[in-house]
């Protein structure tokens, strides 16, 4: 009988030939040539021979069962670094491991070669990434369809502190995951002209391009089941132009390649310029039409009848991007396959579902109706009739989705939707009562919840092996596939000694990350300090002006008295400002101004230290929240739906320091308020405060603090070269404030405060962190796509098999 050790030799050496092989065979490299991205290339080829046998048997099985598929449609899909999250859900990491210490390599510096695909921007675009983790681990045959971005959002860089934004060049190399589907390249067209032919209208494109598909493998926990992310990338319809050419005309010639390519080459193009819109709305219908047809390719590949579509397809719409869907579905059963009018916008609206992300009105899409007829014209005309039947249906024509010369594209995603949900139990409760008042009550039954959810493979098992291990040493490693098994460790939490491993866990974390801002960014930080961490897009409501305010007060207090005993922090923030939000970018300044300042103070930088990383990114946010101590969620009531990342954080053993808003009133819930750094305003209390007159002013008139930080920015502290620099922020905060930074300042410093107090006490403290961790497996996304499963997609997961085991 062969010993256990025996055998992870034959599979280290079985994963070292492989390698081997793809270096050779797929690289064209030998040992003594490869460099770091051919080995890495290498070692991705190897793991991905394994995955693709699992994968296809999910896909016959899904023919073989006839199970109704989810579709997933979202212009973005963060789904970072793939290999080690292959590697993990596979098992496969000792094999691979011990194959690459074989080959005299490490790991480490193999995974982080690889470029973070550049497919999103936030919580919207990982949260699809997650979901599409969690249908493969449940079983559940789905596929994501997204667009296959050439250079994505930016790559972020600081020039004197403000952000500059560069292209983000992730497919420069190959990318080692996909398979190219030429076979399946679907016409696209613009434009053009309707026409009436025997009563049926006909739509003549003037524009056309190609839809081409790259399918990736999204593989499932042990691989018991693999679904399928497929990315269209844009190709002209007639490529290079050899005439031209020969004319001397080299420009025009590789004009319709230069075209098509600019419609997958940037995710949210500058929406500024007529230009930008044009092309933001040419990429959502490219991506939406290109995924419908796919669809319908698949469905008709199986079935004759057109009425069992709600039955074996579920299409969701993640926001309103490819709200779009709605008509163009209606268009492809009315026009092209003759369903009469009315039954195609019930077999339409039977199949799609929506997802709505924000409360702010101004996220939810709008077209003018001259943009939309020009590039649009059928679907105008279908966007239009649907609103004459909607308003037959409701007995009121104030619903249209056209209207005041403008296509509200929520509106359209919430008529031709059987369900719409929120992602958090307070977003939802605001949907109701706001964005969507009317529809709702029109529509009562129409919009559900679904929360948020992460996955635990990559957001506990996978970025914090130190954690991972010592609950899996505690409770065993169901919890990897039942995170609610979680609260298995409440427990532990009451021995001094487990908490230990816990605090050391964290502490072995930090001084991770101590080093690489040391080597990445020369800035020396104490990994004894609180780790206050704030990392997300840049934006008013997400407020991290209040977190530098409370900085800079702090800051100043420290100066006051240098030689008190303060408790030492780092202040780290992370994220991007989109390119034309110019308060964000200011934001972005100020915040690299400040760091300057306080960094370089030798009062003070003993007590005080800010950092901000370039080029936030998933693998950056894999290496900062297993190290956080406090986790910042201080959005204003009522603007954040949900969020996530407070998720990652608690799940990681973070302490909140929040608002009520978004998911963090479940968490609240979850964890204990008593394990929660609460402040501010509600969200009534902050939409009563809004019609408050001068409630800034007065707000700084009566905290001392809040007045002498924002009057150290107004006299050019930050900015002694120009001190009217951050004018736009100091006066938008005196005077306007929407977003309610200066009410919630006082209460914020008081939070703080609690924070330092609680912090010096270790036994409390890493008390109250592991039940956070103890409490947040309620946050899995398995738990979100159950949900999903039951109240909106009548789906279920096929039975899986324990391949890794067999």
């Amino acid at each position: 009988m062969t010993s256990p050790r025996a055998s992870a030799g034959l599979h280290h050496a079985d994963m070292k030939d492989s390698i081997l092989h793809h270096l050779v065979y797929t690289q064209g490299k030998d040992v003594t040539t490869a460099h770091i991205y051919d080995w890495r290339m290498a070692v991705s080829y190897a793991v991905r021979d394994r995955i693709v046998d699992r994968w296809f048997e999910a896909t016959r099985r899904t023919y073989a069962e006839k199970r109704k598929r989810v579709y997933y449609l979202s212009l973005e899909f963060l789904i970072g670094r793939l290999l080690k999250d292959a590697v993990v859900n596979m098992r496969l990491e000792e094999d691979v491991e011990g194959a690459l210490q074989r080959l005299g390599l490490d790991w480490l510096e193999i995974i982080e070669d690889e470029p973070d695909a550049a497919l999103g921007n936030g919580g919207l675009g990982r949260l699809a990434a997650c979901f599409m983790e969690s249908q493969a681990t449940l079983g559940l045959p789905a596929m994501g369809y997204g667009i296959r971005y050439e250079n994505g959002l930016f790559r972020q860089r600081f020039e004197h502190g403000r952000q500059v934004e560069e292209p983000e060049d992730w497919l420069g190399q190959k990318h080692a995951w996909e398979f190219v589907r030429p076979e399946v390249s679907i016409d696209i067209g613009f434009g053009g002209h309707v026409q009436e032919i025997g009563g049926r209208a006909h739509w003549h494109p003037s524009d056309m391009l190609i839809a081409m598909a790259h399918d990736t493998p999204v593989i499932g926990w042990k691989g018991r089941w693999g679904n399928t992310l497929r990315l269209w990338e844009a190709r002209p319809m007639h490529g290079f132009d050899l005439a031209r050419f020969n004319r001397g005309d080299y420009v025009a010639a590789a004009e319709p390649e230069a075209q098509a390519r600019t419609l997958s080459r940037v995710l949210y193009p500058d929406d500024h310029t007529e230009q930008g819109k044009e092309l933001r709305l040419k990429q959502e219908f490219f991506h939406t039409a290109a995924s419908l047809r796919d669809i319908l390719r698949r469905f008709e590949s199986e079935y004759d009848d057109l009425k069992l579509l709600p039955k074996k397809a579920a299409i969701q719409i993640n926001d309103t991007h490819p709200a779009i869907a709605g008509p163009e579905l209606v268009r492809l059963l009315h026009d092209e396959r003759g369903m009469d009018f009315e039954e195609a916008v019930g077999i339409a609206r039977a199949t799609i579902s929506y997802t709505n992300h924000t409360l702010l009105p101004e996220a939810l899409e709008t077209w003018s109706e001259a943009r939309m007829g020009r590039l649009l014209p059928r679907h105008m005309q279908l966007i239009d009739r649907i609103d004459d039947l909607h308003r037959r249906e409701t007995g009121t024509g104030h619903l249209n989705a056209h209207q005041d010369g403008r296509v509200h594209m929520g509106t359209l995603g919430f008529i031709m939707a059987h369900k719409v949900n929120g992602v958090a139990a307070l977003h939802t409760e605001l949907m109701k009562s706001t964005v969507f008042k009317d529809l709702h009550e029109a529509h009562p039954d129409r919009i559900v919840n679904e929360t948020n959810g992460v996955t635990p493979r990559r957001w506990l098992l996978s970025c914090n092996p130190r954690l991972a291990g010592l609950i899996t040493e505690s409770i065993g490693e169901e919890w990897v596939d039942h995170a609610e098994q979680l609260k298995s460790l409440e427990p532990f939490v009451e021995d001094a000694g487990w908490l230990e491993k816990f605090a050391a866990a964290k502490r072995a974390n930090k001084v991770d990350l101590t080093r690489w801002i040391a080597e990445n960014m020369e800035i020396s930080v104490d990994p004894d300090s609180v780790f206050d961490i704030q990392v997300k897009r840049i934006h008013e409501y997400k407020r991290q002006h209040l977190n530098m305010l409370e900085t800079i007060a702090h800051w100043l207090e420290i100066r006051d008295n240098p030689n008190a005993d303060w408790l030492p922090r780092v202040k780290i923030f992370g994220g991007k400002a989109f390119p034309n939000y110019t308060y964000a970018k200011e934001m972005v300044r100020l915040c690299n101004d400040i760091a300057h300042v306080l960094n370089s103070d030798p009062l003070t930088s003993r007590y005080l230290k800010v950092v901000f990383p370039e080029n936030y990114n998933v693998s950056l946010a894999e290496r900062l929240i297993p190290a956080a101590d406090l986790s910042e969620q201080i959005s204003t009531a009522g603007k954040e739906a949900s969020g996530t990342g407070n998720m990652k954080f608690s799940l990681n053993g973070a302490l909140t320091i929040g608002t009520l808003d978004g998911a963090n009133v479940e968490i609240r819930d979850l964890v204990g308020a008593e394990n929660f750094f609460l402040f501010g305003m509600t969200a009534p209390e902050v939409m009563e405060r809004r019609h408050e007159p001068g409630h800034s002013a007065r707000a700084i008139a009566e905290d001392p603090r809040l007045a002498r930080a924002i009057d150290t920015i107004r006299q050019g502290r930050f900015s002694p070269d120009e001190p009217g620099r951050y004018h736009m922020i100091t006066e938008n905060l005196a005077h306007d404030d929407y977003f309610m930074v200066c009410s919630d300042f006082s209460d914020y410093w008081r939070a703080q405060r609690e924070v330092d107090a609680a912090y010096v006490q270790p036994a409390s403290w890493w008390r109250m962190a592991a039940l956070n961790t103890a409490r947040t497996g309620w946050f899995s996304s398995d738990r979100t796509i159950r949900g999903y499963m039951k109240d909106v997609w009548d789906t279920e997961a096929a039975s899986l098999v324990d391949v890794a085991a067999e």
